[in-house]
Formats: C-alpha cells, sequence, structure tokens
C-alpha cells in the first residue's frame, strides 16, 4: 500500500525533526520545507495528501501559501493543517476562512498533532468518496470536485467555507440541519463554533446567490434548510 506523504512547512528544524520523527512512526512519509516558496514548490511537485503549514514564515507567510495552494485547481482540495505560535483569533479566522481544515497552536503535543492530521485525511476521504456527482438545483449549478458554483450561468465566488455550507444543504433538499450539523459537515465535530458564526455565513452566502439565495430557508428555532 502506497504510503501517505505529509509537507510539513516550519522555518523550525527541531519542530521539522519532531513532527518528521512522529508521523514516521504512524506510517506516513514527509516531505519538509523551510520557507513559503519551498513549501509551494514541493505542494505543486508532489501533490501531498495533506500539508502542516507553519503561519510565521520568512518570505511568503503561511497565509499567502494556503492562498495560493486553495486558487490552484492542482492543489485546491489538499487539506490543510495550520500549525501557528499565533493564537490571535483573526489569524485562525483568516486560514480558516482561506480553506485550512485545521490549526494547531505550538506548543503542541505530538500524539494531538498525529490525532488531528488522520482526523482530517479521514474526513478528506469520506467527502471525496460521495463528492463526484454535479448538482443542478434550479437555477444553481454546484461542481464540488472545482468547488465551483454557476449561478444563471455566471460563476459566484465564495469562500471555502460559504461553499461547504451550500454544498452540504443543496445536496439534501428538504432536510433541516441545526447550525451544529452544518458545522459538523463543513469542519468536523471537534472544531470550534457559535450559533452566530453560522448566521453571519448564511447571510453573506445569501448576498452572493442574488435571488437564488431564497433557496436557503431559516427554519426557526432550529437551522437551515434548503428548499425541496
Amino acid at each position: 500500500m502506497t504510503r501517505q506523504n505529509i509537507l510539513v512547512v516550519d522555518d523550525e528544524e527541531d519542530i521539522l525533526e519532531l513532527i518528521r520523527y512522529n508521523l514516521g512512526r504512524e506510517g506516513f512519509q514527509v516531505t519538509c520545507a523551510a520557507t513559503g516558496e519551498d513549501g509551494l514548490k514541493a505542494a505543486r511537485n508532489k501533490l501531498p495528501d495533506l500539508v502542516i503549514l507553519d503561519l510565521m514564515l520568512p518570505g511568503v507567510d503561511g497565509l499567502e501559501v494556503c492562498k495560493q495552494l486553495k486558487a490552484d485547481p492542482r492543489t485546491g482540495n489538499i487539506p490543510i493543517v495550520m500549525l501557528t505560535a499565533k493564537s490571535e483569533e483573526p489569524d485562525v479566522v483568516a486560514g480558516l476562512e482561506l480553506g485550512a481544515d485545521d490549526y494547531i497552536t505550538k506548543p503542541f503535543s505530538p500524539r494531538v498533532l498525529v490525532a488531528r492530521v488522520k482526523s482530517v485525511l479521514r474526513r478528506k476521504k469520506a467527502q471525496s468518496d460521495e463528492e463526484t456527482a454535479i448538482l443542478k438545483i434550479h437555477d444553481l449549478v454546484i461542481h464540488p470536485g472545482r468547488h465551483e458554483v454557476i449561478v444563471r450561468g455566471k460563476p459566484v465566488e465564495l469562500t471555502f467555507t460559504e461553499f461547504r455550507i451550500l454544498y452540504t444543504l443543496a445536496k439534501r433538499p428538504g432536510w433541516v440541519f441545526s447550525r451544529y450539523q452544518i458545522v459538523d459537515a463543513v469542519r468536523g465535530d471537534d472544531y470550534p463554533v457559535t450559533d452566530r458564526s453560522v448566521d453571519v455565513q448564511i447571510v453573506s452566502l445569501r448576498r452572493k446567490l442574488g435571488p437564488s439565495g431564497k433557496l436557503i430557508e431559516t427554519v426557526r428555532g432550529v437551522g437551515y434548510k434548503f428548499r425541496d
């Protein structure tokens, strides 16, 4: 069986060795890069199964690396786990909005890091297994493989989170999802969330979809559903 390849991008040699050792023990193949530029090159050349990405990097920083990887069709579906000493909420939110799948703050437990990596890979595989068909509903066309949404023949730019919420609702029209069910489907059940954060995403999503935004209905006291 081919071993899954993990790309680790961090400018601290001791951190690289710590992660390389612990992931190697678990059977992963590990590639390391010490700068954002080298991380981008390695990701595009090797197409790893997952990227562990430090935000504080010399030159091209981690947020820019994340942005470029998610914007490239060849690397856009590679899951990214942010690893950073920056614990401020805006940095975490910025990374997640760009499409990162999880984050871990330094100092970290190697066992926790390995567990989170495995969790993200499992979640990504489950999503990949089911996301093969293009959805065509009313005036909407949703292409999950490309993370592409077309409304009345025109492409609509959505953030990673907005796209995932739309796809989660649209693939089961008529089903009512609580806010926590939405977050679980998008990020996993260990992702910190508030009711308000889901509501803000829905408001933005409806605005971007224009008249088609009315297809997302509020179920008072419960959550949201996509019109059947």
